[in-house]
């Protein structure tokens, strides 16, 4: 019994752990309205595509939405180019 506990809390940690690697962050600031407030840093949750989802979202949380300023103003981050890493070769034994 308690080699199955082990092997499931194994098996649940494993789980949580890949979860945690497919996390993408950052990819949801380059959404054009934002919304302010309610604890959040500059420039806010800037996770909504149009202005009405967000007014959907800060409804009834003493928030407001604007705009984002890094796509208002052309500042986005673009994507940079990734770098293969070197590997040295495995010398034969």
């Amino acid at each position: 019994m308690r080699k199955k506990v082990q092997l499931a809390l194994l098996a649940l940690g494993a789980t949580v752990l890949a979860g945690f690697a497919t996390v993408t962050p950052a990819a949801a600031r380059d959404y054009p309205w934002c919304a302010r407030g309610g604890g959040y840093d500059y420039p806010g949750d800037c996770t909504y595509s149009t202005y009405e989802q967000c007014q959907a979202s800060v409804s009834g949380r003493l928030m407001d939405c604007g705009p984002n300023p890094l796509v208002a103003y052309g500042q986005a981050p673009q994507p940079q180019p990734r770098t293969q890493r070197r590997t040295r070769p495995v010398a034969p034994y």
